[in-house]
């Protein structure tokens, strides 16, 4: 489905492109060796490089390049063998050389293309502009002290991959989506942890607007550093309204610098955009262009790992999954290895139905993370075997899995102890049926005189008598031909 703005008086679409900020996961910063840990003390982790201070030399760190490259495998991206550092120069408090080593004209990656998967079930294609590596600048703090900003320089220098798209997104819902796959891809390959409230992963929205069927680009507005999908989402949308407002009003738009407040859901003004002239690029004097060869390249490509939408279509060949199930349970590394390793050998679908079903919803109850959970891949799978062999009925499997969650015990173990295998002895279920019957002529009479509904009932019943043991599939049979 085509999204537009409706007005009264016009139909508007949006034209969005993004640059999303990727922290590299790397043990040193790009150019420097201070440690990337997060969390640790203000000002902690910052050498003279970071610093900024004078006759200090940057030396590039060969994992933020091999990460880099891998990344740009993931996104079915051209590595360049030949890219080249520059410097951006531009004066904020938290950049302390007075310029930004990044890349410019020739970038580590070139052109790729991520498919991603919409809520109407259609896919769609967003083209990669490039991927080039940078360092971080230092974080502001304004909220300390009401006259004073403070500025933490632990982040000054960590490796940063921008990935920058085409202006492909016509909606917030397919910027959204791409987010989702984008983070989901970078988590599964191990380059960026993707933690977008932390700010190792911030995306930046550059939005216009023009009339639907309208040809070319108008002027646009770049929102900086949103920090979750939802926000980006919000933004977007929010952004496209107050230009289509100003538009239709008679205005004009400015090319901007904006930002997205949270509590009240608006952009606003930050600066004038500046244009690439403004910076000044130059390549950077001390360090030489980067080469790669193909041997390089080659054996990046051998650790490469299967990505979330090869996954997802394995999941639905090899388990029988639908495409929306395959698509939540790969959405992370470590949700698709878990339903491997409890759905091999067992009915795939049935194990994908606990998984997302009492096992999610327990893990979100206790706010635990999958490697905190007390029930394991191998538990679940065990648990599907028993019902699916006639051990226990799907009612006393959910029982089962409240006992596994509280002692960590296997189901079997659990069934065993407690009594709760299945009963299959026909003549023992055939003994409950006639004592319900009999303990019940009313009803009795009135299903025999035609208030067929009753027969669930009597299942009902039938498995309250036998305390849920007795095979539901063998209660019905039992009862359909004494009840003609």
């Amino acid at each position: 489905m085509t999204y537009t703005i409706k007005t009264a008086q016009n139909e508007w679409e949006i034209v969005c492109g993004l640059e999303i900020h990727c922290q590299i996961i790397s043990k040193s910063k790009i150019f420097s060796g201070a440690s990337t840990a997060f969390g640790d003390d203000a000002n902690e982790n910052v050498s003279f490089i970071d610093a900024g201070m004078p006759g200090m030399l940057p030396v590039l760190n060969k994992e933020c390049v091999h990460q880099a490259v891998k990344t740009g495998l993931g996104l079915n991206a051209q590595i360049n063998k030949y890219s080249v550092f520059s410097r951006k120069n531009y004066f904020y408090a938290d950049q302390p050389n007075g310029y930004q080593i990044t890349q410019y004209e020739y970038p580590i990656v070139g052109k790729g293309c991520v498919k991603i998967d919409l809520p109407d079930g259609k896919s769609k294609n967003i083209g990669i502009t490039r991927i080039h590596i940078e360092q971080d600048a230092a974080k502001s703090i304004h909220d300390l002290n009401p006259k004073k900003s403070y500025i933490d320089f632990n982040r000054a220098g960590v490796g940063l991959m921008e990935i920058v798209t085409e202006p492909d997104f016509r909606s917030p819902d397919e910027a959204g989506a791409f987010l989702k796959k984008l983070r989901s891809i970078v988590r599964y390959l191990g380059t960026c942890d993707g933690n977008m409230d932390e700010g190792s992963m911030r995306c930046d929205a550059s939005v216009s607007v023009r009339l639907k069927g309208e040809q070319g680009m108008r002027e646009r507005a770049e929102i900086k550093n949103v920090n979750s999908v939802k926000f980006a989402m919000q933004a977007i949308e929010n952004e496209a309204k107050r230009q289509i407002e100003i538009y239709e009003q008679g205005g004009t738009i400015e090319q901007q610098t904006r930002q997205f407040d949270q509590s009240t859901g608006q952009t606003k003004f930050l600066r004038l955009k500046e244009y690439a002239d403004d910076y000044r690029y130059f390549p950077e004097p001390d360090l030489p262009p980067l080469l790669l060869d193909d041997e390089y390249i080659e054996n990046i490509k051998k650790e490469m790992v299967e990505l979330p939408d090869a996954k997802k279509e394995r999941f639905i060949k090899q388990f029988g999954l639908t495409p929306y199930d395959a698509e939540i349970l790969t959405e992370s590394k470590e949700t698709a290895d878990f339903f491997e390793q409890a759905a091999t050998g067992h009915d795939g679908k049935k194990v994908a139905n606990w998984i997302l079903g009492d096992f999610f919803a327990n893990l979100n109850a206790n706010k635990l993370s999958l490697d905190q959970s007390p029930v394991t891949p191998q538990m679940i799978g065990e648990l599907v075997d028993l019902i699916s062999r006639g051990v226990i009925s799907g009612k006393i499997a959910k029982d089962v899995f409240v006992m596994m969650w509280k002692t960590r015990q296997s189901p079997s173990k659990i069934v065993e102890e407690k009594g709760l295998k299945q009963v299959t002895d026909t003549s023992a279920i055939e003994k409950i049926v006639d004592e319900v019957l009999a303990s019940n002529p009313d009803n009795l009479k009135a299903y025999l005189d035609g208030k067929t509904n009753l027969f669930g009932w009597f299942v009902g019943q039938t498995m309250k008598a036998s305390k849920g043991a007795a095979n539901p599939s063998l209660v019905n049979e039992l009862l359909k031909k004494k009840l003609g």
